[in-house]
């Protein structure tokens, strides 16, 4: 269990509260902070910042957590939405300095088709350094010690056993909340997702689509062709750009 430094008494409770479960989480999936970096694709000085009170976690942030802890990661972000309401107010703040996802890119100019974008944001002239560090141990780690995501958070493979990488399951359990529609796998409005990309935010996406009456193929969190396809009858019926890309635009016609 780590010994966390005592959260600022000026604090917003609304920020503490999401903050101290933000440390349980840590503190239950007995990793290290580099080595959540290295599971999750946000570095270790942003984790450090996120779990000191510092700055406010971007959602993609608080379902990677979620999802290495063995957690559900809804209750989690509504605690984050209710965190970002605190605003000015409280002293955790939204980060200027966030690290994407190392499978899909988030909130970015524009994604990298066929293959993972990893842009890691660190301070100035230890950049090269941390690039390194963390490229070695993500790589230590899916190779020894990465177990299945599905498992709970009290459930921890020993280093000396452990199994193959499995894919992540995804389900839809579309809700509509405040006039948006969601699939339950992610609350995102921003990330930019073209073939080649997989994660939740993918799942979500595929989720709508079919909500939509459209078949984005099997919901299992891969940017292929069929997705591909549905994405771009579905911009063609909004009367958006037909690129096949989603972006700000095209989320916000799959939740409407």
């Amino acid at each position: 269990m780590s010994r966390w430094k005592a959260l600022p008494t000026e604090l917003d409770p609304r920020v503490r509260q999401l903050v101290v479960r933000l440390r349980r989480l840590k503190d239950h999936s007995g990793l290290s902070v580099r080595q959540l970096a290295a599971r999750t694709g946000y570095s270790a000085k942003s984790w450090e910042r996120y779990l000191g009170g510092r700055t406010l976690p971007p959602p993609e942030a608080v379902e990677a957590i979620a999802r290495v802890a063995g957690d559900d990661p809804t209750r989690l972000l509504a605690l984050r939405e209710v965190a970002a309401e605190a605003g000015k107010d409280g002293r955790a703040s939204p980060d200027p300095d966030v690290d994407p996802p190392e499978v899909l890119t988030a909130e970015a100019d524009g994604p990298t088709a066929g293959g993972r974008t990893l842009r890691v944001a660190f301070t100035a002239g230890a950049v090269a350094l941390l690039l390194a560090v963390c490229a070695a141990i993500l790589v230590t780690v899916r190779l020894s010690d990465d177990h299945d995501r599905t498992s709970r958070a009290s459930s921890s493979l020993p280093a000396s056993a452990a199994p193959a990488p499995s894919s992540p399951t995804y389900g839809c359990q579309v809700v509509r909340v405040d006039g948006r529609w969601y699939g339950g796998n992610s609350r995102t409005m921003h990330a930019q997702l073209a073939q080649g990309n997989a994660g939740p935010a993918v799942a979500e996406a595929q989720c709508l689509l079919r909500r939509a009456g459209l078949s984005p193929g099997p919901v299992d969190g891969i940017f292929g062709p069929r997705t591909e396809s549905a994405v771009r009858h579905l911009q063609q019926r909004a009367g958006l750009v037909v690129d096949g890309i989603i972006g700000p635009h095209t989320w916000k016609a799959l939740r409407e």
